[in-house]
Order: C-alpha cells, then sequence, then structure tokens
C-alpha cells in the first residue's frame, strides 16, 4: 500500500502484525495477561506507522560539473532534500571501476562529496545512484530509485612544452617568430637605398654618410641618397591538430575492441592524444600562434585557426568530446587545410588510412609532425593466436611509421610510461625547420 509523496509500509509491518496478533491471543486463549501484554506495543507501533504517513518526499539528485583529471581525482556531488531531521535515506554509489558504496544518512537537506580516482577523459558516465528513504521507525519506506549515471565531461591536463617545431614557411604579418623575408622586425636584413614606403626612422645616417659619394667630406650639402636598415619579418605560425579519434585502444591488447574492460587507471590513446592535443595548443598559443583542429572521426567542418585563452577553451572542449563513432569511417578526400601550416596528426596508426592522409599533406607542401599515441602495450596475457595477430599488426605498423619518415613526415612518440620525454623530441624538431 503506497501513501503520499511515494510512501508504503515496509515489509516489516505484516511481520509486525502478525506477531502482535499472535501474541495477544496467545495470552488471551492461555489466559496469561502478562504474555498478552506482549503484543500490544507491535500492534500500537503498527498503528502509529500506519497513522502518520509523511507528507514530505525525500529526493536525492547527483550533480556534476566539467572538470579535469589533474590530481587523477573526479569529484561529483549527493544533493538530499526534501525530508525531514528524523528521516533516513540509504544510498548506494557505484562507479567504473570501484566498489559499490553503500551509506545510511539522514535525510534533512544536505550536499555530500563524492570522489573517485581516475586517469581516463573525455565524455564519461560516473557515479550511478540507487537511494531509499524510511521515517525514523523505519516502518514506511520509500522504493528504491535508481538515478541515471552523471553525465560528466573530463578536460585533459595539460604539461609544459618549450621548443616547439615551426611550419617551413611563416606566412603572417606579425608575430613572436622570425621570418625569412624583409619587414618590421628585430634582427637585421640588410642596408638598401631609401625607397618611397620606407619610413624615416629607418634612415641609418651613419651608413648614409659613409655611403654617399656625391657629396664632398665635410661640406654642409644634405647627402643626395639615403639608406634603410631593413630588418627580419616577425610572424606567427598557422598549426592544424588533427585528431584520430576513431578508435580508442588500451594498453592491454586483450581489452581491445572492449572499451570497458579498460580500467581506470589506465590511459588509452585518446587519452594520450587529448592531454598532447592540449598542451601543444596551449604553447602554440601562449607563443601567440594561430591553432585549428581537425578530427577525422568526425565528418565535420573543421575548427578554423585562432588564437587567444577563448580559443584554447574551445580547443579542449572539443578535444575533451572526441570519441569513437560507431565503426571507423573511410575519408574519401584528404581534408583541407590552410596553406603553408604545420600540421600535428595524432594516431595510433593501426591502418593506412591515417598514414596515407599524413603523407598527401606532406606532398601538397605542409610540415607534418606524426604524434604516435599508441600506450605501452601489455601482451604477457594474449593466448597464442592472438599474440600471432597482434605480431602481424606491430609489423604493418612499424611498416607504416617507417614509410611516413621516408616521405619526410617528422614522428613523435607520446609515450609518457616509456622513458621517452615528447618536450625533447618536440625540441629536436624545433632545431629542424629546413624543409627535407
Amino acid at each position: 500500500m503506497s501513501g503520499p509523496a511515494g510512501w508504503r509500509l515496509s515489509p516489516a509491518v505484516p511481520a509486525w502484525l502478525a506477531v502482535g496478533v499472535a501474541t495477544l491471543l496467545l495470552g488471551v486463549l492461555a489466559r496469561r495477561p502478562d504474555v498478552a501484554v506482549l503484543g500490544v506495543p507491535l500492534l500500537l507501533g503498527a498503528a502509529l506507522g500506519w497513522s502518520r504517513w509523511p507528507a514530505r518526499s525525500v529526493r536525492t539528485r547527483l550533480a556534476g560539473t566539467d572538470q579535469a583529471v589533474g590530481d587523477g581525482r573526479l569529484r561529483a556531488e549527493l544533493e538530499v532534500a526534501g525530508g525531514g531531521p528524523q528521516d533516513l535515506v540509504s544510498v548506494r554509489v557505484a562507479a567504473p571501476g570501484h566498489r559499490p558504496q553503500d551509506c545510511l544518512l539522514s535525510a534533512h537537506p544536505r550536499t555530500v562529496a563524492l570522489e573517485m580516482a581516475s586517469v581516463r577523459t573525455g565524455r564519461r558516465r560516473l557515479f550511478r545512484l540507487d537511494a531509499a528513504a524510511a521515517d525514523p521507525s523505519a516502518l514506511l519506506v520509500t522504493p528504491v530509485r535508481s538515478a541515471d549515471a552523471v553525465v560528466m565531461t573530463v578536460l585533459p591536463t595539460t604539461r609544459a612544452l618549450a621548443a616547439l617545431p615551426l611550419p617551413f614557411r611563416l606566412q603572417g604579418l606579425t608575430g613572436p617568430h622570425g621570418s625569412r623575408r624583409a619587414g618590421d622586425g628585430g634582427d637585421l636584413h640588410d642596408v638598401a637605398p631609401f625607397r618611397p614606403g620606407d619610413r624615416l626612422r629607418r634612415v641609418d645616417w651613419r651608413v648614409t654618410a659613409r655611403l654617399d659619394r656625391s657629396g664632398t667630406p665635410g661640406s654642409a650639402g644634405a647627402p643626395t641618397q639615403l639608406y634603410v636598415r631593413r630588418t627580419f619579418a616577425t610572424a606567427d605560425a598557422t598549426v592544424m591538430l588533427v585528431v584520430d579519434s576513431r578508435d580508442d585502444v588500451g594498453p592491454r591488447v586483450a581489452s581491445w575492441g572492449d572499451a570497458e574492460e579498460v580500467d581506470e587507471d589506465e590511459a588509452t590513446s585518446l587519452d594520450l592524444a587529448r592531454h598532447a592535443a592540449a598542451s601543444l595548443a596551449r604553447a602554440y598559443l601562449g607563443a601567440g600562434d594561430r591553432v585549428g583542429l581537425e578530427d577525422l572521426g568526425r565528418l565535420r567542418r573543421p575548427s578554423p585557426p585562432a588564437g587567444g585563452r577563448s580559443q584554447l577553451a574551445r580547443l579542449v572542449q572539443q578535444l575533451a568530446q572526441s570519441e569513437p563513432e560507431g565503426e571507423p569511417r573511410r575519408r574519401r578526400r584528404v581534408p583541407r587545410l590552410p596553406s603553408g601550416s604545420l600540421v600535428v596528426l595524432f594516431s595510433t596508426f593501426l591502418d593506412d588510412d591515417a598514414a596515407d592522409i599524413a603523407a598527401t599533406w606532406r606532398q601538397s607542401g605542409h610540415r607534418v609532425v606524426a604524434v604516435d599515441i599508441l600506450p605501452v602495450l601489455v601482451t604477457a596475457d594474449l593466448p597464442d593466436r592472438q599474440r600471432t595477430a597482434y605480431r602481424v599488426v606491430a609489423m604493418e605498423r612499424a611498416d607504416r611509421l617507417a614509410s611516413l619518415a621516408h616521405v619526410g613526415v617528422e614522428t613523435v612518440s607520446w609515450r609518457l610510461a616509456a622513458g621517452l620525454d615528447p618536450a625533447d623530441q618536440l625540441g629536436v624538431l624545433a632545431r629542424q625547420r629546413h624543409r627535407r
């Protein structure tokens, strides 16, 4: 039987009534008042619970906001409202990769902090909740209500990067990098005769007095030819970050094909891609360059290159939402990117599609840096047949990376646990700006 606000009698109430009636009848039939009196409290308690239906309803809700997995902890809040100070609420909170936790709380309005350990990023379904309320006597309860898992966007963290590779040719009119053309800058390009359009403040009077041969030394006449100092122009770089989100694999090869088997302390290939892309975006945007984003897993228009803090927040949000959408689809056309841009491709290179696209971009004149985001793999638990299949895939992947290097695509490994520092590899590429 249900009452107001979803309350109903506890399954213990029929037992109370049965025991109370049986004890009372037994005492009456046996002419034992002392035995009959024992059943009275049970009947009175059931009657009291029956007559005092709570008019209020206890509400529970999970709340979570977008956050970065900076310290390896993800947080949400359990909100309890609508109950009285004497009501109780029993909750069970479950999270991926963790044991469910049961807790009995007072139902008065309150907020309880929830926390779980994870290194995963992206769009996640976390903290599933089951809750049921009871009155102080536990004779009236509410049915167990299950809430859908709270959906949270876990943003990738970034790391500091110092030296970064640049495009072969800088095309911006101004920026932090020195270009190879003359213009407004800092480093001396040459000394040239004054031409219409040159600024008077760039006239080098010492060089003019020394190189002007028409006047007589020491004469008061004005020079007939002025000379100006020309400097190298500064420019900004255009960087296109390309994420291959068509697949997402974990470090254990046995878990490939089933994302639910990846533990919360195991970073997948897309987790590494988000971290690497966000780090590069932060470094380039902090230097004053323009950065855009393309996703090979989504047939949508790319995010155009732009600068500023708002562009960084926009790119990080888009990176967090990159995920596989069904079966990987082959690109019929190579995405068109701004001319003269630096292309940074993040992929596992487990198939030919990403490698073919990178080679096409390189042949069209772009400088292409391929970032290998395949995690450090664990193959110890593979059976013989799967181990053989993995060795074939690994050899094909090695040939794919070798062919990329042959056409001039530079490779960086983003394996944080393998002892390779991506910052050092990027620093080496930063010193190799010449066209190969």
